[in-house]
């Protein structure tokens, strides 16, 4: 029996609305930009999700971000490389 190969997934939950972030995300890059823009009166701050996708969303001092980190099923195509992307909407 083979055993299952694993990966870390993070997600990024800012106002309710979740992010699985892509690997290679630089997590404590990211929580500082959201520190800084949350301690301004609002900035964009982007990333890399799952599907190799960029997504932007403007953090003020009212954000709400929760950052957890799970455990998954490795899969070979979430490289962070957002110029090959993959997927769509079911694959979430």
């Amino acid at each position: 029996m083979m055993d299952m190969q694993t990966m870390v997934r993070t997600t990024v939950a800012i106002n309710g609305t979740g992010y699985f972030l892509a690997q290679g995300q630089d997590i404590e890059g990211l929580q500082n930009r959201i520190e800084a823009a949350s301690a301004s009166s609002g900035r964009f701050v982007s990333f890399t999700v799952v599907g190799n996708r960029a997504v932007s969303v403007l953090i003020t001092p009212r954000s709400q971000v929760v950052i957890s980190v799970e455990t998954v099923q490795f899969d070979p195509r979430d490289t962070g490389d957002d110029e090959e992307p993959f997927g769509g909407l079911f694959d979430f």
